[in-house]
């Protein structure tokens, strides 16, 4: 029986990783969103909740972008005007949209002697 080592995210327990690192940034991902988010409710009252959460994944998600723009270099952002649209989906929909795969293939069982 072979045994597989994965990692959950601690603010997305649905989702499994093959790699620490990646679950680490998926978290701290997920952190910077629900931040934002709350920045940008309080900024704009008139939004819903879904949206607020949406634009904090899709900010999130795109930090670098965003952090270039904020630096003094406003056409960072035509990065994503020019990428294709990508919809941002809530973290419950996220992990169902986004199989894990494992990073290494399984090693097969030894035989028996």
């Amino acid at each position: 029986m072979a045994v597989e080592v994965v990692y959950r995210s601690s603010r997305d327990l649905e989702r499994l990783f093959m790699d620490k690192a990646e679950a680490d940034r998926h978290d701290k991902m997920l952190e910077l969103a629900e931040l934002l988010a709350e920045v940008l409710q309080k900024a704009v009252p008139s939004l819903t909740e879904q949206q607020v959460e949406e634009a904090g994944i899709y900010m999130a998600k795109n930090r670098d972008v965003f952090a270039k723009a904020f630096k003094s270099q406003p056409d960072a952002l035509s990065e994503l005007l020019s990428a294709p649209v990508e919809v941002a989906q809530p973290v419950a929909e996220v992990e169902a949209a986004e199989p894990v795969t494992p990073a290494k293939p399984a090693k097969a069982p030894k035989a028996a002697k």
